[in-house]
Formats: C-alpha cells, sequence, structure tokens
C-alpha cells in the first residue's frame, strides 16, 4: 500500500531507492550480525523488515510504467512487467539458488543474492532516465498540503471512488485460490492421484514458467479485446475451469502425469488473464490518485497470501476439499461478473472501438464523473 501512497507524494523512483536501500542495509544486517550472533529475535526482525523493501520497489515501478506507457499499450506494458517479476524473483532466483548452495553453501548465496538486488537497485533507479517518474503526482506546494493528509487520502480513495474497492477484490480473487491451492494440492497430488512429491513440484514448476509466457500474450491481447474483457473472461471464467480441471481431471486418470500436467498448465495460463488490472485499475480515478488506487492494488495482492490458506482452513473441514474447490471456483466467477458489471472505463481499449464505455453502474457520482 505505501508504495503508491509515497509514490504519490515523492515520485516512483524515489520510493524505488528507498525499497532498494532498505532491502541492502537488512540484508546485510541480517548476513553481518543476526545469522553470526545465531539470535532468533534478530534472525526474524531483520529478515522480517526486509520484506517491506522489495513491493516498494516493485510497486513503484509498476506505477510509473502504467504512468508512462502509452494508453493502448497499458495492457501490454503491464504483461512485461509481470513477466520479469516472475520470472526474477520465483524462477531465476530458485535457479540461481540450486546452482549455487550446492557449489558455496547457503550463506554465501545469500551474498550473491544482495549482489544481484544491487545491480538490479542501480539499473532501476538511475539507468531509467524517463522524467514522469522523478515527481510527485501531487501538487505538494498546494495550501493545505500535508503528507499525513495524502497518505489518509490513500485509504479514502476508496470512499472518494469506490470502484477501486470492487477492482481490489478482483484482484484479490484472483490470486486467493493459488495461494489456497499451495495448502492442500501436495498431498491431493501424492495421496489421492498418486504423483511423487518430485514429480509434483516439477509440475508446478511447468505451469509456473507457462504461466510467465503467457502474461504478455494476455497484455497484448488485453489491449487489443478489451481491459475488462480479458480479466472477465480469460482470467474470471478461465480461472474457474482452470481450477476445475486442477481437482477433477486428474481423478478421472489417476497417476496420469500428462493428464495432470495439461490440467495445470490451462490453471497457469488462465491467471494471465488478470494481467491487465495494473492497466484498468489506475484507469479509474484521476491523475492525483493513481498512486493511491495502485497502493490499495498491491495491498490487494498482499491479503490474498493469507485469504486463500484462511479460506481453506475454514471450509475443509466443513465441506471437504471438494466443497473447497467450488468456493474457489464461485470466487473466479464473482470476480468475472464485477469485473464485466462495473469496471469500464473509456481508456479501455474494448470500449473506445465500441465507440464508448459500456453500461456501468454507478456507485457514486464522483466516481462516475472520475471514470
Amino acid at each position: 500500500w505505501l508504495s503508491g501512497a509515497l509514490s504519490n507524494v515523492w515520485g516512483p523512483r524515489r520510493v524505488m531507492r528507498i525499497g532498494a536501500v532498505l532491502w541492502i542495509v537488512f540484508e546485510v544486517l541480517f548476513l553481518t550480525l543476526a545469522l553470526p550472533s545465531e539470535n532468533q529475535v534478530l534472525v526474524y526482525v531483520f529478515y522480517g523488515l526486509r520484506g517491506i523493501a522489495y513491493p516498494l520497489f516493485a510497486y513503484a515501478f509498476l506505477l510509473w510504467i502504467q504512468l508512462t506507457a502509452r494508453r493502448e499499450l497499458r495492457g501490454s506494458a503491464a504483461g512485461w512487467f509481470w513477466f520479469a517479476y516472475s520470472a526474477g524473483l520465483p524462477t531465476i532466483g530458485s535457479a540461481i539458488a540450486a546452482v549455487s548452495i550446492p557449489l558455496v553453501g547457503a550463506y554465501s548465496t545469500f551474498w550473491l543474492s544482495l549482489g544481484l538486488v544491487a545491480v538490479g537497485a542501480a539499473i532501476g533507479s538511475f539507468a531509467v532516465k524517463e522524467a514522469r517518474g522523478t515527481r510527485p503526482m501531487v501538487d505538494t506546494t498546494a495550501p493545505g498540503f500535508s503528507f499525513r493528509s495524502e497518505l489518509l487520502r490513500g485509504v479514502s480513495v476508496l470512499k472518494r471512488h469506490p470502484r477501486i474497492g470492487i477492482a481490489a477484490v478482483v484482484r484479490m480473487i484472483n490470486t486467493t485460490p493459488y495461494f489456497g491451492f499451495f495448502v492442500f494440492l501436495p498431498s491431493f497430488f501424492t495421496d489421492e492421484i498418486g504423483i511423487s512429491e518430485s514429480k509434483y513440484l516439477a509440475l508446478v514448476t511447468f505451469m509456473g514458467v507457462i504461466g510467465i509466457l503467457a502474461d504478455p500474450f494476455f497484455g497484448r491481447v488485453s489491449d487489443r479485446l478489451g481491459w475488462r474483457s480479458t480479466i472477465a473472461w480469460a482470467g474470471g471464467v478461465g480461472c474457474a475451469l482452470g481450477v476445475a480441471l486442477v481437482y477433477w481431471v486428474p481423478q478421472l486418470a489417476p497417476g496420469n502425469y500428462a493428464v495432470a500436467l495439461l490440467a495445470t498448465v490451462v490453471y497457469g495460463i488462465m491467471l494471465a488473464g488478470y494481467i491487465p488490472l495494473s492497466a484498468l485499475l489506475p484507469s479509474l480515478v484521476p491523475e492525483e490518485d493513481k498512486g493511491n488506487a495502485m497502493g490499495i492494488y498491491s495491498l490487494a495482492a498482499g491479503l490474498s497470501t493469507f485469504v486463500g490458506p484462511l479460506t481453506y482452513s475454514v471450509v475443509d473441514p466443513l465441506v471437504g476439499h471438494t466443497g473447497v474447490v467450488i468456493v474457489y471456483i464461485g470466487m473466479y466467477l464473482a470476480g468475472a461478473l464485477l469485473t464485466w458489471r462495473y469496471l469500464d472505463v473509456p481508456e479501455d481499449p474494448g470500449s473506445r472501438r465500441a465507440g464508448g464505455p459500456g453500461p456501468v453502474v454507478s456507485l457514486a457520482p464522483k466516481d462516475l464523473q472520475s471514470s
């Protein structure tokens, strides 16, 4: 959330630099004080506080991209951002660790990761010369401006533009079942489907790789067919179908790895249908609130990591795995309906080709005017 709110006041580049410095400082403290001392409290504190840093860098950069991308390319720009994000954090990072840990050990691998982060921070903070990201999105010299009031606007944007709240719910739905699956899919595939743990891990990895490749594809598709249409049909309806395939299709062919792989890959591809939400959400508000809108987007993305496992923990004891899957499918279909009903904007390429925005239910007069 702070990545957007602070970008409004300071500009995205400054927030990225703050994130980079925080990461480096807490990583060094973690490596030089916490680990050598074997003090568990320091380990938790420094490693935990380091987690503040990467969203500041990553999501401020996403906002910068959306501020500068041409309207007809915002979906594609979002697709390439998420392609790079997914390729780096869970993919290349894991691959480097898999190679370096056997060679130099885990502790030295931490130092290697610090060097890689420093290189990326330098590129993002200094090599990108575009001017829009270097200045605030609000007039900090205006009468009555204060840092505190601007941060509060990062929360009140939900009241001033209610459709931001709806878009945030859609974003949370995007990955809620994905993170919920992590809780029970390993045992489901190994115990009930008869796939070994190593094959399951390979299956999930392949799903992620194919999903990464689908990110720029759906970004480009959304710039042609429309952001809302792509989110609702590929993201919402497509993921509902993908969840059903992941759970029920392998049960029809227990132990058949190819069938399980195909089902999970379909789900991984459809997850990329939500890519245009990064372009659509800031288009719901005027310039001075775009940072606040992206802050809410980031908050919703983080909440999904909690809501997914929580949903499983609450629902599974009552109705079992099948009930959990049905709830997840219902979430995706509800998200598709919310998107189609409420999230049309004039900037959407799909709306502009149709001669203007389609029917949108107004939640507040100001919100309708701003969009």
